[in-house]
């Protein structure tokens, strides 16, 4: 929702104000969206961040990036300025009732998938050991995934 390329950047600035350094940033995408289907295109980065914060620490910090920004969870799939999801952190597993890493459903996402294979190309899902190519090699994909060029 509003201007999706500027809610990105605010999002990234916000980041480095909660102890989360930024070290990679893929190229921008434009994506169909999952699920609701009668809402506008989304706009996807995928990020490479180092922070000293823990997993729960880091759960809450974009969760507070999110509501700050003014997010508001209407409906599932639904419209919104912003969505941080936590792909990875290293190569831990985590299975908690507050969050599950690897993000469970990024391999059925290519919008996800793409910018990934850009910022950690030879990293392996901990589980699985398939790098996010392999994933992609491997995957069934209906939505339109395009690569509008570097972010900035």
């Amino acid at each position: 929702m509003g201007n999706r390329r500027e809610n990105l950047k605010q999002a990234i600035f916000l980041m480095g104000q909660k102890a989360i350094v930024i070290e990679v940033v893929s190229a921008l995408y434009e994506s169909e969206p999952v699920g609701l289907k009668t809402q506008p295109d989304f706009y996807n980065i995928a990020l490479k961040a180092a922070t000293d914060l823990n997993a729960d620490e880091l759960l809450t910090a974009v969760q507070s990036i999110e509501l700050d920004m003014g997010r508001i969870k209407a409906e599932k799939w639904g419209p919104r300025i912003i969505d941080i999801d936590i792909l990875f952190y290293g190569s831990k597993i985590i299975k908690s009732k507050k969050l599950i890493v690897p993000h469970p459903e990024m391999t059925k996402r290519l919008f996800v998938l793409k910018p990934l294979v850009e910022i950690a190309p030879d990293f392996s899902h901990p589980a699985t050991g398939l790098t996010a190519a392999d994933m992609i090699r491997n995957g069934s994909f209906t939505e339109k995934v395009d690569c509008l060029g570097e972010f900035r």
